[in-house]
């Protein structure tokens, strides 16, 4: 059984052509006042939770970077030489 309320409400989901006749175009849109954010409510708890989650994403992001840089410069080694070790070389007696 639906709500009454929630029969003519917009949601996503109302995205039929006739919902979207009054849409402006991207000119217009660009061309109208800008839009000013002055208050954002997130409780701590959301965000310490947001912020884990990022800097656990990292982890795998860094290691992938890592793995490209390493490619990236063993073959700008082989390409252009990759300089002389000779000083892992040297034995002192």
């Amino acid at each position: 059984m639906k709500d009454e309320r929630l029969v003519g409400a917009p949601t996503l989901a109302n995205h039929t052509a006739a919902r979207n006749r009054g849409h402006k175009g991207e000119a217009e849109a660009m061309n109208s006042e800008p839009i000013v954010v002055v208050d954002l409510r997130i409780p701590f708890s959301r965000l310490v939770l947001f912020f884990v989650k990022a800097a656990l994403a990292m982890i795998p992001a860094a290691i992938i970077l890592f793995v490209i840089a390493m490619v990236l410069t063993a073959a700008l080694a082989a390409v252009f030489g990759g300089g002389h070790f000779n000083f892992m070389m040297q034995r002192s007696f």
